[in-house]
Formats: structure tokens, C-alpha cells, sequence
């Protein structure tokens, strides 16, 4: 027998013998079968069918593995492939922080679940602050680490000219992980919704424009026109701008890069009624216009954009106020 010949059968029967997880049961290595649902119907807008054409990929099954979680970083660490793999092993292996609900004897519930979409810092905290904030609510919550980030970090990491193109496989990740979530025991696959803050927040909102996969959609201290954010904004968004002008990334480059993943051109395709914005009036990152821009073309009402007295950073102070209104509105019945 050749040696590839070898490797195949036995790449063939560790794969056979990997352990799968029966219904309800969870350990070390267990797998979960999935299936992607993403559903990318055509649009009367040339340009939207564009921006879909370059986000979407060729669905098919994958695998949902659980692992331990680093301590306090919930209570598995949940992995599948990326649908849209850059080539690095560690980057392409998706993670995901899942935080169970449990009910009132400490067990797994079955529960509701939210993706969440942190923002750009690397601690991740704002991503953390809701994912462990909505769980005692009875949600079952997964911080899911972008491209670059958490577990994902390796020899991409940090490079500027990989910043925006991250953002394009961030996407695709975002929107599988609907399907990962799904094929998990305890979670109920009728009722997953998506919560994405700032840089998390644009991925959220061009996730919800791809297809209506997520049954609630909470989009926060973000909106659209990615460039006009990255060119005029100030403190993190100005940052981001300076170091992609000293990698030698042009205005004319941001502006490309950015289109390739503009929320814009596909607002006019989300669920008004299962989308909600919540910005800030004296935000210095994410100018207002580009989250009023946004809202006008999803046809978002007053109740869905919500606009609070707070900037980027002190929009911390109505995390009391935003949990609670977020599990109420995962709990109500979805729209027709």
C-alpha cells in the first residue's frame, strides 16, 4: 500500500471513529453534523446581486466540534470550518465562546440562542459583556472570534492589508455560525438571533442583508458606509486609517475594499421588522449620518432605530437598559 493510499484510509477511519455526541450529550471532541441554510435570493438591484455574489459560497454539510473553554470564557469552546477559508489552518477554524443556559438546578436548558459579533479591540470585551450579560436572562449566547482574533490569532493577525478582506470571510463565518448554533442540543433552532457591536456591528448588518437566516437581529453602534466611517471617523476609526495609510493602503483602496462588504447595498433586503438599530447621537467613531443612512434604507421605523444620548465609548452606561430589552424582544413572537 503507497503511502497516500495509507493516509487516505486512515484520515477515512479517524473520521469514522471520531466521537459523535448523542442527542443532549456534550464532552471533550464531540461532533455535531451541520448544514448550511444560507439562501441568497435574487435581487431586482444589479449591485446588490453583486455584493452577493462575491459574499456568498457553495453550501454543503460540515461538522460542529466541542471543545473545553479557557476559564471563564464560557462553557465550551465551539468550532467548525469556515465557508470561506483564507488558507491558514488556525485562522480557517472558526471559534466560538458558548455560554449555556441553564435552569434553576444548574443543567443545560433548552433555551433561545444569540451569535455575538465583538467589536474590534482584541480583549473582545464589549463581545464579552453580552454574551455573558444575556445568559442569565435563559439565552444561550456564542461570542464568535472574527478572523484574526481569540483563538483564530496567527501569522495574519495584525497585518492591515488583510484587514478588510477579513471582513469578507467574517461575514460568511457570521452567517454559518446560524447553522452551527442550530445542529448544538439544548439550543432552540426556531428562535437564533445575531447581536454585533461596532466592527461587529457592520459585519451583523451585511449579514442581515445576505439572507433572513437569523430570526432577530440586533445591530449596535454601527450602520453603513464602512469608508466614509474609516476615512472621517475619529479615535478608533481614525487609528484604523493611519495604519492602513502607513501600510501603504491608499483612500481609493479603503474605499474598494470596503464596498466589497457594504452594508448599503444590500439595507433594502433586511427584515424591518426583525432588525434593530440602536446608535448614538454624539457617537466620534461611527458618524451619525452613517447609522441614519442605514436605517432609511432598511425602512427601519422609530421603534427599530433607536438612537440614544451617548457616544461610542459611554453607550457602556445603557447596558442595563439594552440586555433586558434584547431578551424581551428574542422572546416575543417573530414577525410573519
Amino acid at each position: 500500500m503507497s503511502r497516500r493510499i495509507a493516509a487516505i484510509v486512515i484520515s477515512l477511519l479517524a473520521a469514522f471513529f471520531a466521537p459523535r455526541a448523542e442527542a443532549g450529550a456534550i464532552s471533550d471532541g464531540s461532533t455535531f453534523p451541520a448544514k448550511d441554510t444560507l439562501n441568497c435570493q435574487p435581487d431586482a438591484n444589479a449591485d446588490a446581486n453583486d455584493c452577493i455574489a462575491g459574499l456568498q459560497w457553495k453550501t454543503g454539510t460540515f461538522d460542529v466540534r466541542c471543545e473545553p473553554a479557557k476559564q471563564g470564557n464560557g462553557d465550551w469552546l465551539v468550532r467548525f470550518p469556515s465557508p470561506v477559508p483564507s488558507g491558514d489552518a488556525v485562522n480557517d477554524s472558526v471559534s466560538m465562546e458558548w455560554h449555556m443556559a441553564r435552569d434553576r438546578d444548574g443543567n443545560p436548558a433548552k433555551a433561545p440562542a444569540v451569535v455575538i459579533v465583538h467589536e474590534s479591540g482584541r480583549g473582545m470585551v464589549a463581545g464579552r459583556i453580552f454574551a455573558k450579560g444575556l445568559r442569565p436572562y435563559g439565552l444561550h449566547t456564542f461570542l464568535v472570534h472574527l478572523p484574526g482574533y481569540g483563538e483564530r490569532t496567527s501569522t495574519l493577525t495584525n497585518n492591515p492589508k488583510l484587514m478588510l478582506p477579513a471582513l469578507k470571510q467574517a461575514i460568511a463565518d457570521v452567517r454559518r455560525a446560524r447553522d452551527a448554533v442550530a445542529a448544538l442540543p439544548f439550543v432552540d433552532s426556531g428562535n437564533i438571533g445575531l447581536q454585533g457591536t461596532s466592527l461587529g456591528g457592520f459585519v451583523t448588518a451585511t449579514v442581515a442583508g445576505l439572507d433572513r437566516g437569523y430570526d432577530h437581529v440586533f445591530i449596535l453602534l454601527a450602520g453603513g458606509n464602512i469608508s466614509e466611517v474609516i476615512l472621517t471617523g475619529a479615535r478608533d476609526a481614525a487609528g484604523l486609517k493611519k495604519r492602513l495609510l502607513q501600510s501603504g493602503i491608499t483612500d481609493d483602496d479603503i474605499r474598494a475594499g470596503a464596498k466589497v462588504i457594504e452594508p448599503m447595498r444590500l439595507a433594502h433586503r433586511v427584515d424591518p421588522k426583525r432588525v434593530w438599530l440602536y446608535t448614538g447621537k454624539n457617537d466620534e467613531v461611527v458618524p451619525p449620518a452613517c447609522s441614519r443612512a442605514f436605517a432609511k434604507a432598511a425602512n427601519l421605523d422609530k421603534d427599530h432605530h433607536v438612537e440614544l444620548p451617548v457616544g461610542h465609548y459611554t453607550a457602556a452606561v445603557l447596558m442595563p437598559l439594552i440586555l433586558p430589552k434584547i431578551n424581551e424582544l428574542m422572546r416575543a413572537t417573530p414577525a410573519p
